[in-house]
């Protein structure tokens, strides 16, 4: 070694003018050397910092060892191994996070994960569902508010709001359910305008004709009636209420006589004959598109079909898509019956081990004689001699097998246990299935005459087998199919033409349990206990007492297998509770789908009080006192607005004595304008908002703010009313609405 040394640095002496070839190749060896000890050093701090939970910094290390090795491909896949595994980790807990509320705990760790890997689609999902869930928190604090005071109509806008971003939010559908149960049932159809029908009115007539029954209500509550030319004059009404709604009294006329109404304004009144020609005429249709998540399209038309006996229906399975025309009752109940048929399939994980635990004991002692002994001649080349023996020839010998004795000193102990842990995520009556083992080849053979011989192969199934079918109830428990087949190859056996069968040792356990969310239930039991005792020993003397031992050798085997099952169910998605699916929803009759039940409900102490007729027309009757003077809305606002920005318009009410209140319903489309509700407006329904007018002078003012969600230019209508205005002595008087506003909608 000195010596090569002293050769090495002599030569580098000799080229000190340049850097010599075996120079140059010891700088690269031990920059290489030390480079790849730099690389491990970073690989195992990045390694150390992950196993200590700090997720960050191992991942920025792994980002620096790759960023000094750009072209290590061993390296750069661990760190995006490593990464997905963390970033799984951290969006999954972030999820969690998001359903329980625990809004600010999910946030930091979608951003977390987005300043690892900015471009992350699903962590700039999550914030974006944060952003929705922070606005669904409020207008859930208001909803249990506008509960505690009774106001259920607010109540029910900000619920509905919040169930159409998540159909999945429990507490909302809670709720809304429990707010559905508790308000009064309406007594007119929404679209009804209130504030002339509203007025309680007191009628007597016997067998007066129906038109002169309508003109004493159109004198006495200053409505207008128009009667289709198809009503027949000749229908006689036999009436007795008391304090009850013009509404409620003209439904009741027009149901009980096979006629119908259509409203034209807040005062006026179409009357026409039920009939399906004129239901064609006067009905006016409207179309809707329901996007289904979780619902199959062709059940959801079987369905509608089905309750609502809508006909025109049309479904995208691609889209799962169902569009709907039919009446606005009748879509309301379809939008009810869809609700509740689109709800998520329950979901479990089912967290199964299997357990073989195998033993086994061998022992062997004592001395193996040999079982045969041969007598015969030796011949030439010590082959075997001729088939006669001549007793006289001294050139005979008698053989032993090799060896001639064999002592067996063996004991043996074992055991094994062999393991399956998966974890199954499964829906709602679907089969899950689970192997483990191998696929052992069987060849089969099969001789054609003329044609040769031909061969193939099967495949047989051995090892472990698990097949799971779950149920989830509503309170709760899942049951369990379970189908579990345990098998191994106990022995091959030869066939024909050199094929092979296989012997197969199966063990196989059928059930059904229920069990409760969380619940762990062992399946134990399938046990195969196998002992054998055999003894080899010398006729007579091994059955000796005592020294028999000597003669003989005894082999004791025990092999014992069990077959445990662990199943533990843990619901990821559970059935919606009772109390969420709400109350019964009124569905109309089978004429008449989807329209509110007749209803005659006390009115006001103040009605109107008529008596009927005395002859052809009502001249005897004393005339009405003269209608209160009529208030008066308008609203101003500009002209035009632009996509995506507000518009604001200003409704003023003018009450002809001094105010005491008033609410006004701005009539809107969805689809071009969304409400931004302000202190003392709400959200009716989409499409239906609601502004409360403070009484204390002859005039009110209130604003009315819209945002502009078209997707195009154009043009779009909102339409002012007024139902419930009082005076300061909780008079009611009838108002002027404006006409239409129109807004044209620029880029």
């Amino acid at each position: 070694m000195t010596r090569f040394r002293a050769r090495l640095l002599g030569h580098a002496r000799f080229s000190a003018g340049g850097p010599a070839p075996i120079t140059r190749l010891l700088s690269l060896l031990l920059f290489a050397l030390l480079a790849g000890c730099a690389s491990n050093a970073a690989l195992d701090a990045a390694r150390a910092q992950l196993a200590s939970g700090n997720d960050e910094a191992g991942l920025r290390l792994y980002e620096d060892a790759l960023r000094q090795e750009p072209d290590n491909r061993s390296l750069r896949s661990q760190y995006y191994r490593q990464r997905e595994l963390v970033f799984t980790r951290w969006l999954g807990e972030a999820d969690a996070y998001r359903v329980q509320g625990r809004l600010a705990e999910a946030s930091e760790l979608y951003a977390r994960v987005q300043r690892l890997d900015p471009d992350n689609a699903r962590a700039r999902q999550g914030l974006s569902e944060l952003d929705s869930a922070e606005r669904q928190a409020i207008w859930l604090k208001e909803a249990e508010a506008a509960i505690a005071q009774g106001q259920w109509e607010l109540a029910e806008s900000r619920l509905d709001a919040i169930l159409e971003r998540n159909r999945a939010h429990e507490r909302a559908r809670l709720l809304r359910a429990r707010v559905q149960q508790r308000k009064p049932a309406p007594s007119a159809p929404p679209s009804a305008i209130k504030s002339p029908f509203e007025k309680p009115i007191s009628l007597e007539f016997r067998d007066v004709p129906i038109r002169q029954v309508f003109e004493v209500i159109a004198r006495s509550a200053n409505i207008n009636f128009v009667f289709d030319k198809d009503v027949r004059p000749d229908i006689k009404v036999t009436l007795f209420v008391r304090n009850t709604s013009i509404d409620e009294v003209v439904r009741l006329i027009l149901t009980t006589n096979q006629l119908d109404r259509k409203l034209l304004s807040e005062n006026s009144v179409l009357v026409y004959p039920n009939t399906p020609a004129k239901q064609k005429d006067y009905q006016e249709l409207v179309v809707k598109s329901f996007f289904l998540a979780n619902a199959d399209p062709k059940q959801a038309l079987a369905l509608v079909k089905a309750l609502v006996k809508t006909r025109d229906a049309f479904i995208d399975e691609k889209l799962n898509l169902l569009i709907v025309k039919d009446t606005a009752e009748a879509v309301r109940l379809t939008e009810q019956v869809i609700g509740a048929l689109d709800q998520a399939e329950p979901e479990v994980v089912l967290e199964v081990e299997v357990l073989e635990i195998a033993r086994t004991r061998l022992r062997e002692l004592g001395i193996r004689f040999p079982d045969t002994l041969s007598y015969g001649v030796l011949g030439a080349g010590g082959a075997a001699g001729p088939a006669s023996i001549d007793i006289n020839d001294t050139a005979q010998l008698l053989t032993v097998p090799n060896p001639s004795l064999i002592l067996n000193l063996k004991n043996e102990r074992g055991s094994s246990n062999l393991l399956a842990n998966p974890r199954i995520r499964v829906k709602n009556r679907e089969k899950a299935k689970v192997h483990i083992g191998d696929k052992v080849p069987v060849f089969t053979t099969t001789s054609t005459a003329n044609v040769g011989v031909s061969a193939s192969v099967a495949y047989l199934d051995v090892g472990l087998k698990l097949e799971v079918e779950p149920q989830v109830s509503v309170d709760d428990d899942v049951s369990i199919k379970v189908n579990l087949e345990v098998s191994s190859i106990i022995k091959e056996i030869p066939g024909p033409a050199g094929s092979l069968a296989y012997q197969v040792g199966t063990r196989l356990a059928t059930t059904v349990l229920r069990l409760r969310n969380g619940e762990t239930q062992i399946l134990a039991g399938l046990i195969s206990d196998e002992e054998r005792n055999t003894g080899n020993r010398l006729p007579g003397l091994g059955d000796l007492p005592l020294v028999g031992r000597l003669f003989g050798s005894e082999r004791d085997a025990s092999n014992k297998t069990e077959i445990v099952l662990l199943i533990t169910p843990r619901i990821v998605r559970s059935l919606p509770r009772a109390e969420i699916a709400g109350p019964s929803l009124p569905s109309g009759t089978d004429t008449a789908v989807g329209v509110l039940p007749l209803r005659m409900q006390p009115q006001a102490r103040i009605s109107l009080s008529t008596q009927a007729p005395t002859g052809p027309r009502p001249a005897g009757l004393p005339e009405p006192a003269a209608p209160p003077a009529n208030g008066q809305l308008q609203g101003s606002a500009a002209a035009d607005a632009r996509i995506g920005g507000e518009w604001l318009l200003q409704a003023s009410l003018t009450a002809p004595t001094a105010l005491g209140s008033a609410q006004a319903v701005a009539v809107y489309d969805p689809a071009q304008l969304e409400f931004v509700p302000a202190e003392g407006s709400s959200l009716a329904q989409p499409g239906r908002a609601l502004v409360n007018f403070a009484g204390g002078g002859t005039e009110a003012r209130a604003d009315l703010r819209f945002k502009v969600v078209a997707k195009a230019p154009g043009s779009t209508a909102v339409q002012l009313l007024v139902g419930n205005a009082q005076d300061s002595a909780g008079a009611q008087f009838p108002v002027n609405a404006p006409a239409p506003i129109t807004l044209r909608i620029v880029p």
